[in-house]
């Protein structure tokens, strides 16, 4: 299976950068992988799509404002871009670092407000293990001096509002570099609606990683190494999708980020798991869904793995023909733009 196959053309203007006045407003496009049918609606109308019993199941990963601007010693600009806590490091963090010239191990960034960051070691090709000291707890500072990591291709910094627009309502759980964009379009009144007519949900937690959005540097699908990304599901949430599967009910993953969780906690067991861990499931055309029903999702970058995996789960045919549809209509693409509710 080739990669080019999963490319289209996307005109630049159809990308959203920014997001629309009210989160639910978005449009919806709907597609029906047994009939074929495709249509559209408006997000806050998800209440008519789904049933009494059906199951929402959601990531609940908060964005951390991963990108911190600095300088080094001799003055020249330098931006840090945390990727992940390193366990038993006090302090240090696995990131990228990105300047004019290279580092050098013990090379220092003096950061603001009294913080500093020290390059310790090369952990890889890409990243470096940074050590983070100053006279507040970093996870304070960072809180107030970092900035929202907004994905390249919006071709713009980071603004206040993004600090909340790029959340979900329901975040809480602070790690991931990247937002689970489907779950931007909900709102606490949709949310309250769905339970109103008997929709259940729950929650998990994946951190979205920076790897979701490099691109595949190998022509075949089947090369590819994929990224891991931490992620935790609960005995509650693990126990709500087995009754809901032994019932009859729908499961519906939200986002790409929530299905993989899913299908991963349940290899080699045929049911899902309370579990956490690294989530390492590649899921691409050939992959037999085990516990995904029903899928809210975003449009995705051509020849990424998120549009590999939804391809999986309503036939890469079907999948490429509705995203040049959604073209044809004028839909917004990427984290910012509109949903599709893949039943």
């Amino acid at each position: 299976m080739l990669v080019k196959d999963f490319d289209y053309p996307l005109p630049p203007e159809l990308i959203a950068r920014y997001p629309v006045s009210e989160r639910d407003s978005s449009r919806l496009m709907l597609l029906n992988r047994h009939t074929g049918a495709v249509s559209e609606d408006i997000f806050r109308n998800l209440t008519l799509y789904l049933q009494p019993g059906d199951l929402l199941v959601m990531n609940d990963t908060r964005v951390i404002p991963a990108r911190i601007l600095g300088t080094k010693e001799s003055g020249g600009k330098v931006e840090i871009f945390l990727l992940r806590r390193e366990k038993g490091e006090s302090g240090c963090w696995s990131c990228l670092l990105r300047a004019s010239k290279k580092f050098h191990p013990g090379q220092v960034i003096i950061l603001t407000a009294g913080m500093t960051a020290t390059a310790r070691a090369r952990l890889d090709a890409e990243s470096w293990l940074v050590e983070f000291a100053g006279t507040e707890p970093f996870d304070a500072w960072l809180e107030r001096e970092g900035h929202i990591p907004l994905p390249p291709y919006l071709q713009r910094d980071d603004n206040l509002s993004d600090r909340e627009r790029y959340q979900t309502v329901f975040a809480r759980s602070a790690g991931a570099v990247a937002a689970p964009t489907a779950g931007l379009h909900f709102t606490g009144e949709l949310l309250q609606e769905l339970e109103n007519k008997g929709v259940l949900t729950a929650w998990l937690t994946l951190h979205t990683g920076l790897g979701t959005f490099q691109p595949i540097r190998v022509e075949r699908v089947e090369e590819h190494r994929i990224h891991t990304e931490y992620y935790a599901i609960s005995e509650a949430t693990a126990e709500a999708v087995r009754s809901a599967k032994a019932r009859g009910g729908r499961v519906v993953a939200v986002g790409t980020t929530t299905a993989r969780a899913l299908e991963h906690a349940s290899i080699g067991a045929g049911r899902v798991r309370a579990s956490e861990g690294e989530a390492d499931i590649f899921i691409y055309p050939g992959y037999r869904f085990a516990q995904v029903d029903a899928l809210v999702t975003n449009f995705h970058l051509p020849e990424s793995t998120l549009l590999m995996l939804v391809s999986a789960f309503a036939g890469r045919d079907f999948v490429m023909s509705s995203y040049l549809e959604a073209i044809r209509r004028g839909f917004r693409f990427y984290s910012y733009g509109d949903a599709m509710l893949i039943e």
